[in-house]
């Protein structure tokens, strides 16, 4: 069984000068029980679908399954999902020995940035860059599968 262990942290600033790799990502939510989530996402040229278990309130680890998929399977299983279909440019950043992924949202979540980092262990030290802002780990608004049914830009106070 996979795990993820991932911190979460609204971003302001410029974090794209310092970025090696960058790619579109188109992903939706075929299941939104409140046990797990099944995402399917299409990532340049490859496809996944994912199954998430649901993190304790507050934590930061959960299980996690995912298979790389034909692309044209992935994009047809885009128009099942439940909600909108997240549209995002990823900006991968090396920073002191750990890598930061940061999404620019667009579309129904266009302005929110969010920058996430994968951690060996819960208590694993990090130095952060200046671009990262307040932490929203655990925080649901931010979850991807969130925004796709509760978008950004219908948020009363940001």
């Amino acid at each position: 069984m996979g795990y993820e262990i991932e911190r979460k942290f609204l971003v302001d600033g410029d974090y794209r000068t310092h970025s090696f790799e960058r790619f579109i990502i188109k992903q939706g939510y075929l299941s939104l029980s409140g046990a797990s989530v099944i995402r399917v996402r299409v990532n340049g040229e490859k496809a996944f679908l994912t199954v998430k278990s649901a993190s304790e309130e507050g934590g930061i680890k959960r299980n996690e399954w995912e298979y790389e998929i034909p692309v044209g399977d992935a994009e047809e299983m885009l128009l099942l999902c439940e909600g909108a279909v997240i549209d995002k440019i990823r900006y991968l950043i090396n920073y002191e020995g750990h890598l930061f992924e940061v999404d620019e949202f667009y579309g129904s979540n266009e302005g929110l940035v969010i920058a996430e980092i994968e951690l060996e262990e819960e208590d694993e030290p990090f130095e952060k860059p200046d671009w990262l802002r307040g932490e929203v780990t655990g925080d649901i608004r931010y979850y991807n599968s969130s925004l796709s049914m509760h978008p950004y830009k219908e948020w009363d106070a940001k």
